[in-house]
C-alpha cells in the first residue's frame, strides 16, 4: 500500500484528513481521531538507520497505537519496530515497504483508532 493510497483509505474509513504539521518534513502526516482529535496514526518518511536498519535510504513507516499485550510479540526489527519517536509501550512502527500485508496494516489501523476512541 502506497502512502497516498493509505491516506485515501483513512479518509474514507474514518472521515479524517491528513495533517502535515512539520515544516522540516512536509511529507510526514498525522491522522487524528474524528471525535477526540488524538493521534491514531502517523505516516512518516525516515532513513532506515533511525530504525536500526542497515543504510540510510529513506523508508515510509506507519506509527500506530497498539495494545501493549500484542505489542511485545510483534517487534521483529524487520517489519515491526519499537515506536519511532513515540511511547514504546503503547505505539509500534511498521515498515510500509510491502513486508507488512495490506490486510495487517488496515487491521492495525482499526485497532489504533479503537484504542484512541477509548482513551
Amino acid at each position: 500500500m502506497q502512502p497516498k493510497e493509505l491516506e485515501q483509505w483513512i479518509g474514507t474509513q474514518y472521515g479524517v484528513s491528513a495533517e502535515y504539521p512539520w515544516a522540516v518534513s512536509p511529507e510526514n502526516a498525522v491522522f487524528r481521531h474524528r471525535e477526540n482529535k488524538k493521534w491514531f496514526a502517523l505516516l512518516l518518511r525516515v532513513t532506515g538507520d533511525k530504525l536500526g536498519c542497515p543504510g540510510t535510504a529513506p523508508v515510509w513507516i506507519l506509527n500506530i497505537k497498539c495494545d501493549p499485550l500484542v505489542l511485545g510479540g510483534l517487534i521483529d526489527y524487520q517489519r515491526y519496530f519499537p515506536a519511532y519517536h513515540m511511547n514504546k509501550e503503547h505505539w509500534i512502527t511498521m515498515l510500509m515497504d510491502g513486508t507488512v500485508s495490506e490486510a495487517k496494516i488496515l487491521d492495525f489501523l482499526d485497532m489504533s483508532y479503537d484504542l484512541i476512541d477509548r482513551s
